[in-house]
């Protein structure tokens, strides 16, 4: 019998699809939750047929990645124009920096330079707005002042003219604004590096939220990266806030994230592939808004409407009476899942991109960073992972060379025996800042001997890992770690211990956990049982002092005596 089909976009996350015929009226509702860890009162239905932006996304990538070398190449001549202008606005920050604030020393000194470093990635423009957003969810890869400083930068940064966005839009929709929205609050809720960000009611009256990306930034961005590129490499031992990141490697990881960023259909279909591996397993407690099946181009990305607590507003959660320490846990495990599982995780992790409903669950932002594992480098992963489960050194260091941290020829025993891999840890609270000191600068010396790098993913896992840790301080600073890692080592072998077994050969299920390991590297006595965060912080917190007296006094002048 021929059936003529009207569909309707409704709410509930589903689609009500009335079917006309002569002898029946009937109506079948489908829901797009078996797709994607998506709301459950969603404005529309996601139907992967039916995301007309969708098809040929595989080969946009492609072509994308493509883009790097090329920007990348190594020039004959410098881009002159932009590279003066680059260099002449870093120079001047560091310049003014050596003048007013190193002198004084630490802290003062990282805060002036951090401060004028980020007046200066401002006045440079969007893409170095992008690289300072970076810097900025680094936490504990670079200095604190830096961070915190750079973390203005994330939504801050000052507004493109709204006739400007409104071209922008148009231009992409192929009508005028109000053929498409009936309300469209031209105040952006964030400016960043890359977008602006606006709420938005549509014709159809679903509330929204639309991304629009800033007129000048495609433009830039080839000219930017010639000149990042000539200048890196000058940077490289040049100033403190580089010492633990190689320049050229962050600008070469910049790179392959900001020309992704720049289409935003790729945006959209990170969306959707990181709520499919949520919803296959069965990470509920974490949700994607859906990005809308129509209104996605380049420049323009229309989505579902998500609100909820700030990440960083821990007493208000409380006070609506949400866990925050399962919302922690859940941020964690669905994060590990998506890496080592299904080699597909979210590269960006930061307080501004997480947002937390009154029910507790987590609503995740922004997929522009979006870290992608060939499937040697997940099961990597996985390895690197199980060989701290199971303390075994071994697994460990393969891990890393598989991930490209180390040359494919190391010799891993060699490698173990030269960085004492298999003796004993040492308290670091229990060594002088001298021996500290030492310490730090023979494992690195070692490490740069053996061409040790820090693959692009393994610094955005890293990265996020960091982050993750330094949230435990607001959302659980009193839960014990220790047990919180046998509580994640008990659920991955409940849920995925076959699998994991059959991957990589370590098999949970019969390999006791052994917390040895975890005790070595933070320094503990293998005899400690518990250890809550405020303690791991108060331990942080006696090295760091001791460094900066050590750092205070080898500033000091010293007293020179002469026989008479």
């Amino acid at each position: 019998m021929l059936r003529l089909f009207s569909v309707r976009l409704v709410s509930l996350g589903k689609v009500e699809i009335e079917t006309d015929t002569k002898s029946e009226n009937s109506k079948e509702v489908l829901s797009d939750l078996n797709i994607g860890s998506f709301s459950k009162r969603g404005p529309w239905v996601v139907d992967l047929d039916r995301m007309l932006w969708l098809p040929g996304i595989d080969s946009l990538r492609q072509r994308s990645r493509q883009e790097v070398p090329r920007l990348l190449r190594k020039r004959k001549y410098p881009p002159t124009s932009r590279a003066l202008k680059v260099g002449t606005s870093l120079g001047l920050a560091l310049l003014l920096w050596r003048i007013f604030e190193r002198p004084k020393g630490n802290p003062t000194s990282r805060t002036g330079l951090s401060k004028r470093l980020k007046r200066s990635f401002e006045l440079l423009g969007p893409t170095y707005v992008k690289l300072g957003q970076i810097v900025s969810s680094g936490e504990g890869i670079f200095p604190e002042e830096l961070v915190r400083e750079f973390k203005s930068l994330r939504d801050k940064v000052k507004a493109e003219d709204f006739s400007i966005v409104r071209q922008t839009l148009e231009n992409e929709l192929g009508a005028e604004l109000e053929d498409v929205f009936s309300e469209f609050d031209t105040t952006p809720i964030a400016a960043a590096s890359i977008a602006q960000v606006y709420f938005a009611r549509l014709r159809t009256g679903e509330e929204v939220v639309v991304k629009v990306q800033r007129s000048t930034v495609s433009s830039l961005v080839s000219k930017d990266l010639a000149a990042m590129s000539w200048i890196s490499p000058a940077l490289v031992g040049r100033i403190p806030v580089t010492a633990l990141a190689n320049p050229p490697a962050l600008v070469e990881l910049f790179a392959e994230t900001i020309v992704e960023e720049l289409d935003f259909r790729l945006e959209a279909a990170n969306m959707l592939d990181v709520a499919r591996l949520l919803a296959q397993t069965d990470q509920r407690a974490i949700i994607v808004p859906r990005p809308h099946p129509k209104f996605v181009t380049r420049k323009m990305l229309v989505m579902e409407r998500l609100t909820g607590f700030s990440w960083d507003d821990p007493e208000s959660m409380k006070k609506a009476g949400i866990d925050t320490s399962k919302v922690l846990r859940a941020a964690l495990v669905g994060f590990m899942e998506g890496a080592i599982l299904f080699g597909i995780f979210h590269g960006d992790l930061h307080g501004g991109n997480l947002v937390v409903q009154p029910d507790g669950v987590v609503a995740l932002f922004d997929y522009g960073i979006t870290g992608r594992l060939t499937e040697k480098k997940r099961l990597a992963f996985l390895k690197l992972l199980m060989g701290g489960t199971v303390n075994d050194v071994r697994i460990q260091t393969e891990a890393l060379r598989d991930l490209g941290a180390l040359p494919e020829d190391t010799d891993i025993e060699v490698v173990i025996q030269d960085l004492g891999l298999d003796r004993p840890a040492k308290d670091p609270t229990q060594m002088s800042p001298e021996e500290l000191t030492n310490e730090i600068r023979e494992l690195t010396k070692a490490l740069l001997g053996y061409g040790a790098k820090l693959p692009k993913e393994l610094m955005l896992f890293i990265k996020n890992m960091i982050f993750l840790d330094s949230s435990i301080a607001t959302l659980a600073p009193e839960i014990d770690l220790l047990s919180e890692i046998s509580y994640l080592a008990g659920y991955f072998t409940t849920k995925h211990g076959a699998r994991i077994a059959a991957e990589v050969g370590i098999d949970l299920r019969e390999t006791p956990v052994d917390l040895n390991g975890v005790k070595g590297s933070l320094g503990l006595d293998s005899e400690i049982q518990s250890l809550t965060y405020s303690e791991l912080r108060q331990r942080r917190e006696i090295i760091r002092s001791r460094m900066e007296e050590r750092n205070q006094k080898s500033k000091r002048p010293k007293l020179i005596t002469r026989n008479r």
